[in-house]
């Protein structure tokens, strides 16, 4: 089992609410990460909310450090992240666990790994719990049980897919910059200089069609292909396009080629690409802009941001958004 690997304590979960509020965080401090931050393997550092040194003494149980895995404790449970040296006393929040492994025992970067291997994904979202949200809690995470090899090994393992995960990395890194690129056209072209065109302000219903997801019987899903493609929430988004993991034999509710697929459920605001017509349950809504364009369409929605993360942060248990928020954020038409 995980908790005899790691350190006494060392499976815990962030802060309660009562603990912190979105009000107290702070311009500039000490980073605090959510699941939204929660990349393959590393944590994305944009967007960081962060809070003052007083709070950060107060939560001092919450400091992470060189080593610790971070997991998503609601929503798509599978995601983990490694902290790494440059995240080395930052915090995390109460949508996260922290797994401290005991180095004298297993190796963490081996650890990490381990976690990201499929049928150990499949494994945890299985056993989380939750009717409405699957969900972690250190003790589910505690009895999970790992494979521990002699601890060359595990380093020698690590060693070999983390030179391939930083050339991941490098690729991430330049796909990241043109698509910043992208971004800063499209505010050029259709956010700082509106008024020289004659456009105005309105809302997302004005100008866009918006499906909400429906999620059909559980016994509807498959993982053998039959069936349409099948997409719960964000956990098989990828860097543009999803990965068709999860079927549905009976969908209620769809998402055409070409749509935006925007995640409204724990966390909000995550988004891909259709790359063919899909099924979509209620952690995932599908929009497109009246004209049809799905570039327009998906930029708009990356503009959105700071919006969605909102939803994000205000959530009492997880983070959502309706149909009718949606509709009503303001954009420009």
């Amino acid at each position: 089992p995980l908790k005899d690997v790691c350190e006494p304590n060392g499976i815990q979960t962030g802060p309660f609410g009562s603990q912190l509020h979105q009000k107290d965080y702070v311009t500039t401090g000490t980073p605090i990460i959510t699941v939204e931050h929660l990349g393959e393997n590393r944590i994305i550092n944009q967007d960081l909310p962060r809070v003052t040194d007083e709070d950060k003494n107060r939560l001092s149980r919450y400091i992470m450090q060189r080593g610790d895995i971070i997991f998503s404790r609601v929503g798509s449970v599978d995601r983990r992240s490694l902290v790494r040296e440059e995240e080395d006393g930052w915090l995390f929040s109460g949508r996260c666990l922290r797994v401290r492994p005991d180095p004298l025992q297993i190796d963490s970067e081996f650890l990490s790994w381990f976690f990201g291997f499929e049928m150990f994904k499949d494994y945890i979202r299985r056993i989380a719990v939750g009717a409405t949200m699957p969900s972690l809690n250190t003790e589910l995470l505690s009895k999970i049980p790992v494979i521990v090899p002699p601890l060359p090994e595990q380093r020698a393992i690590a060693e070999v897919l983390g030179a391939l995960d930083d050339k991941i990395e490098l690729n991430r890194r330049m796909n990241a910059t043109l698509e910043a690129m992208a971004r800063a056209l499209f505010r050029e072209w259709f956010v700082d200089n509106p008024e020289a065109e004659g456009w105005e302000r309105g809302i997302v219903g004005d100008d866009f069609y918006l499906t909400m997801g429906q999620s059909p019987p559980g016994e509807t899903y498959n993982e053998t292909g039959i069936g349409t493609p099948f997409f719960q929430g964000r956990t098989d988004f990828g860097v543009r396009y999803p990965t068709d993991r999860v079927y549905c034999t009976a969908p209620t509710r769809f998402a055409e080629e070409g749509d935006t697929l925007v995640s409204v459920r724990a966390p909000v605001g995550d988004i891909n690409l259709a790359a063919k017509k899909c099924a979509i349950g209620r952690g995932v809504a599908a929009i497109r802009h009246k004209s049809g364009s799905r570039s327009y369409t998906y930029y708009a929605m990356n503009y959105l941001q700071d919006d969605f993360f909102r939803f994000e942060a205000e959530g009492t248990v997880f983070g959502s958004i309706n149909k009718q928020d949606f509709l009503s954020l303001n954009i420009l038409i």
